[in-house]
């Protein structure tokens, strides 16, 4: 239990460290329309969006598309794995949750704030597409970022949430890429 309460003694620290930003950030979801965008994009984020690419994938690339979309999908299942050892593990909670003054502009999938599992995702899967099908990932890198942002905005995350997801996610993203390609890509290619 002495790295759990090492965690909660950082975190406390660093919570009130990031309210002030958090809750200049969470102010826009005042403005209704700016609300509405990142509550869609958060819900895009959830899944969905992400499960519709990959199901669009072998369509998109034929010749790598399924070792693609498979390669995605198992790297998916694993980032969700580590976000939720993690979250466990380090029991930070969300800024909402500790500041009432921050609004939640969605229900959170979970109770715990770090890492932020959307973003872990986002950044794994667009890290992927940056490194195997470029041009897709200049189109999908505007709602990669949108996704960041909006954990943020909606009062879910500590803007450290966000970054740490972003760099767990595109390391895993890049480990995958890079094994796929060392090890795989025959496989799939005509």
């Amino acid at each position: 239990m002495p790295e759990t309460s090492k965690a909660f003694r950082f975190f406390e620290l660093a919570d009130r460290r990031e309210y002030a930003f958090c809750q200049s950030i969470n102010r826009v979801v005042k403005f209704r329309p700016v609300m509405r965008y990142f509550q869609w994009v958060s819900r895009l984020g959830d899944g969905w969006f992400w499960y519709a690419l990959i199901l669009a994938i072998p369509f998109l690339e034929p010749e790598m598309g399924a070792g693609l979309a498979l390669l995605m999908t198992l790297t998916g299942l694993t980032c969700t794995l580590t976000y939720k050892l993690l979250k466990r593990w380090l029991i930070r909670e969300r800024p909402f949750i500790s500041f009432p003054s921050i609004n939640c502009g969605t229900p959170p999938l979970d109770r715990y704030s770090f890492p932020s599992g959307h973003t872990l995702h986002a950044a794994c899967f667009q890290t992927i597409l940056f490194m195997t099908m470029p041009k897709l990932a200049l189109a999908t890198a505007p709602f990669t970022l949108s996704v960041a942002a909006s954990r943020v905005v909606l009062g879910l995350h500590y803007p450290s949430d966000v970054v740490a997801g972003a760099f767990i996610g595109g390391l895993m993203g890049y480990l995958s890429a890079a094994y796929f390609f060392s090890t795989s890509l025959g496989l799939f290619s005509g």
